[in-house]
C-alpha cells in the first residue's frame, strides 16, 4: 500500500513578481492549488518587489520583462541581499537570457510556451526540496564544526591544565610565565611570583588516604583560583606544590592576597576533614623588582628560595623578599 507523501511543517512562502494580471492570477491560483491557500505574495514590478523581505520566502519567481527593469535586474536585487532561490520564468526564449540567468544566479529558468503553466508546480516542488535539501545538510555540516570545534577546544583544555584541579598545567604556565614576564621588562611594571605548598601532606595521605589528599589538592586549586584576579596565572607545579603569578603586583600585596588564601583554605580544609584543625600552606613570594632577577627562571627560583625559608620559619608562614609572616590565626 503506498504511504502518503510527507506533508510540510509549515505553508511555502512564495513571491510571485509578474505585471500581467491574467498570468499573476493563473500562477497564483496554480501554486496555490499546488502547496497551499496563501503561499504566494505577489509584486507587479520591481519597485513593489523591493518593497518585501527576500529573505522571509523560501522561493522567487521572477517575470524577465518588467515594467521598471528585467529580470537579471530583479535578480540582481535578491542577490544582493540574501541567497533565496530565483526561478526566472518568461517569455523570452533565448538562450543568451537563460544562460545569463543562471550564470547570475537564477536556480531554473522557465519559459512561457502555451502549457507552461503545468511544468510550474512541478519546477517550484523541485526546487524546495532541493533547497530543504541543502539547508538540512548546511546544518548538520554546522553542528558537525560546532561538535568538532567544542571537541579541539576540549583537547587543547584537557592540554593546558592540570587534570585533578584544573588549574594550568606545568607547560602551560611556563608560556604564560615566559609572556607576562617579557611584558613587564617592555612595559615597567612588577610581577610577583608565588610558590607554596601545603604543610605536612604525607601525612594526609598515609593516615587518611590518597583520595583523601586529593580531595585535598582539589580544594586548595579551588581556593587558590577564587582568589585570583582575571589577570592572574595558578598552576599545579607537581604533587601538593602549586605555583601563581601576579602581573603588575609587588611582593607585599601579593603577601596580603596570599594571607586570604591560606585562612580560607586553613577553614575550608577543617571543615571537609571534620575538624576544627585545617591544613597549613607554607608560602615563598618574590617579585620582579624586589628581587632584581633577570630571567623569569630568576623569577620562580627566588619564589622557591623564599618557599624553603618559610619551612625553615617553622611553616604556616609567609616569605617574601625581606620580610616574613609567620602564624596568623586564621579567620
Amino acid at each position: 500500500m503506498p504511504t502518503a507523501p510527507e506533508q510540510p511543517d509549515r505553508l511555502a512562502r512564495l513571491l510571485v513578481i509578474e505585471d500581467d494580471p491574467d498570468q499573476l492570477e493563473l500562477m497564483t491560483e496554480t501554486l496555490e492549488d499546488s502547496l497551499g491557500e496563501g503561499c504566494v505574495i505577489s509584486a507587479v514590478c520591481r519597485k513593489d518587489a523591493l518593497g518585501h523581505d527576500f529573505q522571509a520566502f523560501d522561493l522567487i519567481l521572477t517575470d524577465y520583462n518588467l515594467p521598471d527593469g528585467t529580470g537579471l535586474e530583479m535578480l540582481a536585487d535578491i542577490r544582493a541581499t540574501c541567497s533565496t532561490p530565483v526561478i526566472m520564468v518568461t517569455g523570452e526564449n533565448a538562450v543568451d537570457i537563460a544562460t545569463s540567468a543562471i550564470r547570475n544566479g537564477a536556480t531554473d529558468y522557465v519559459v512561457k510556451t502555451p502549457d507552461y503553466i503545468d511544468t510550474v508546480p512541478l519546477v517550484v516542488q523541485k526546487s524546495l526540496a532541493m533547497t530543504q535539501m541543502l539547508r538540512e545538510r548546511e546544518t548538520v555540516h554546522r553542528q558537525a564544526l560546532s561538535q568538532l570545534q567544542s571537541d579541539v577546544q576540549r583537547a587543547e583544555q584537557e592540554a593546558a591544565t592540570d587534570p585533578l584541579t584544573g588549574l594550568y598545567n606545568r607547560r602551560n604556565f611556563e608560556k604564560h610565565l615566559n609572556q607576562l614576564f617579557a611584558e613587564c621588562q617592555r612595559y615597567p611594571s612588577n610581577l610577583s611570583a608565588v610558590m607554596l605548598d601545603l604543610d605536612h601532606f604525607k601525612s594526609i595521605n598515609d593516615t587518611l588516604g590518597h583520595q583523601v589528599g586529593d580531595d585535598m589538592i582539589v580544594l586548595a586549586g579551588k581556593t587558590i583560583a577564587e582568589v585570583l584576579r582575571t589577570m592572574d596565572v595558578a598552576s599545579r607545579y607537581g604533587g601538593d606544590e602549586f605555583v601563581l603569578l601576579f602581573p603588575k603586583a609587588d611582593a607585599q600585596t601579593t603577601a596580603g592576597i596570599m594571607q586570604r588564601l591560606r585562612n580560607s583554605f586553613w577553614n575550608r580544609s577543617g571543615q571537609a576533614l571534620a575538624r576544627e584543625v585545617g591544613l597549613t600552606m607554607s608560602i615563598g613570594i618574590a617579585d620582579v623588582a624586589g628581587s632584581g632577577v633577570s630571567t623569569p627562571e630568576a623569577l620562580i627560583a627566588a619564589a622557591d628560595e623564599a618557599l624553603y625559608r618559610a619551612k625553615a620559619a617553622g611553616r604556616d608562614c609567609i616569605a617574601g623578599p625581606d620580610f616574613t609572616m609567620p602564624r596568623a590565626d586564621a579567620a
